[in-house]
């Protein structure tokens, strides 16, 4: 088979990031995997670009440059955004202090407090006790994950002359020699981004991260009568959860009240965020529960909690659930990603987290910069 100068194993978005950032140097990229089609964490989450709560540091910094090349990109990649920006609602004076505290950050640069009224420009539907005050944030951006990923794909192949090869599981990597269950392929570097899947290429490396799996459960709510979100929302769960807000001092004061009087929520790591599709429907989650090998069944009692939390944020009388399903990514217990090296032409990248979509990008060039040197 034809010679490329790298080839990325894993079809999701941070296998997608890295070739679009060689690609974009001019490479000959190949991705190769096992699937049809992408169909995990990447396709199966919100579509939601964060920026605002992604934990201080490289993180909060990936985010931001990933941001960027979303909105450089969903216009030629036939993308739609479908919203911009964020709504956290807060109903607890303790939140309130987290928001004043959180815009004393460099994190907190363009984002606002905003009252009730103000937070019902943006999301109508947004309770006016759910929201005594609120912070807006202008940095997000959201797309559909299940048409943008298929969508990049598309625009990596047509555009960029990206290659990708479908159904084929890659066996042994030694490059310039990558075997797959295809054949043989020739590349000269190969970045392996396997999700959650640790026994396979460069298992003995990965267990020394101790990584364990997350399984999340969403929903597809049917709003009774046409409403409008022009922005995510997420509520004082999500400013006891993202790092960006629950890692300043001012927030322990809030996570011991939601401790107390949220236990449940809490215990099933739930924490709001409800963003719009193009039909009018609303993607709702979400819960966090950590296992080796996650249970594949969606529980009813987690799915109330979650619509507990939105029917005390959203005014929506008469909604519907119109679908359900549950997702799985990578976690570790300390850190929020990982980048292996094997060797000096291969590395190994897993974000071990909930924010691929939001930090991606910015990983992607960061790897490419280390194989390739950095552009002047």
């Amino acid at each position: 088979m034809a010679g490329y100068d790298l080839a990325v194993v894993g079809a999701g978005i941070v296998g997608l990031a890295h070739a679009f950032a060689a690609a974009k140097r001019g490479k000959r990229v190949v991705v190769i995997d096992r699937d049809a089609q992408a169909n995990g964490a990447s396709v199966r989450n919100f579509g939601f670009v964060t920026v605002t709560g992604q934990g201080a540091g490289d993180c909060w910094t990936m985010a931001r440059r990933a941001r960027d090349v979303w909105a450089e990109t969903v216009s030629e990649a036939g993308i739609e955004v479908l919203q911009r920006g964020l709504v956290v609602a807060a109903r607890l004076p303790e939140s309130q202090d987290v928001i004043d505290a959180f815009l004393k950050t460099e994190m907190g640069e363009g984002c606002t407090r905003i009252t009730a009224s103000e937070a019902q420009e943006f999301v109508p539907a947004i309770r006016t006790d759910a929201a005594v005050a609120a912070l807006h944030s202008p940095h997000e951006l959201r797309v559909e994950s299940r048409t943008a990923i298929p969508l990049l794909t598309r625009y990596l192949e047509q555009k960029h002359g990206v290659t990708f090869l479908w159904q084929t599981t890659v066996t042994a990597v030694a490059p310039p020699h990558v075997e797959t269950s295809n054949g043989p392929v020739e590349a000269e570097t190969v970045i392996v981004c396997p999700g959650d899947d640790y026994t396979g290429l460069f298992a003995e490396r990965i267990a020394a991260y101790g990584l364990t799996r997350c399984k999340l459960q969403m929903l597809r709510v049917k709003p009774a009568s046409p409403v409008t979100f022009r922005s995510a929302v997420m509520s004082d769960l999500g400013l006891g959860r993202y790092l960006g807000y629950a890692d300043l001092p001012e927030a322990a004061p809030l996570k011991a009240r939601l401790d107390a009087e949220m236990a449940e929520h809490r215990a099933n790591g739930i924490h709001l965020i409800v963003t719009q599709s193009a039909d009018g429907s609303l993607v709702v989650g979400d819960s966090h529960h950590y296992a080796a090998t996650p249970d594949p069944f969606a529980h009813e009692d987690v799915d109330q909690l979650i619509l507990d939390e939105f029917d005390r944020v959203l005014d929506l009388p008469g909604r519907m659930i119109t679908e359900r399903w549950i997702g799985t990514y990578a976690s570790a217990p300390d850190r929020w990603r990982l980048t292996d090296t094997p060797s000096d032409a291969v590395r190994v990248v897993i974000v071990t987290s909930g924010c691929g979509a939001s930090t991606a990008f910015g990983i992607g060039e960061e790897t490419i910069n280390d194989l390739y040197g950095r552009l002047a």
